[in-house]
């Protein structure tokens, strides 16, 4: 009786232990509009940054988190940063509260234009 009692027990705490609990949390999608006004500026024009508010991004989700940048340059068509698109590279930085976006030559020497208005798509992954 007690062997049997013991393997049941056993039996239990082994199944148990085995069930495996997973949480899925949704991403968050945004997607904004950045226009020629919103950049700024820096090296004599050999490259620019412009700021997307994110109050989205706090400080536990900056460390723990994950962001996905993308542009879009023509209508519905969105390519992942970093890129280089027509000889200027695009890379992004996140800090809490806001997502930068910076542009410079490829070669980081050329004097460039920022791009008219694009739009950008965040995608913000939890992290449990």
């Amino acid at each position: 009786m007690k062997k049997s009692i013991l393997l049941l027990a056993l039996f239990v705490l082994v199944m148990g232990s085995s069930c495996k609990k997973e949480q899925i949390v949704p991403n968050r999608t945004i997607i904004t509009t950045l226009s020629s006004g919103n950049w700024i500026k820096l090296n004599g024009g050999k490259s620019y940054t412009a700021s997307i508010n994110m109050p989205e991004i706090d400080n536990y989700f900056n460390d723990y988190g994950g962001v996905l940048v993308y542009v879009s340059f023509e209508n519905g068509t969105y390519e992942q940063i970093p890129q280089v698109y027509n000889g200027v590279s695009y890379s992004y930085l996140t800090r809490s509260g806001q997502i930068v976006i910076e542009i410079q030559s490829s070669d980081g020497l050329a004097v460039i234009s920022p791009p008219g208005s694009i739009k950008v798509k965040i995608v913000l992954i939890e992290s449990i």
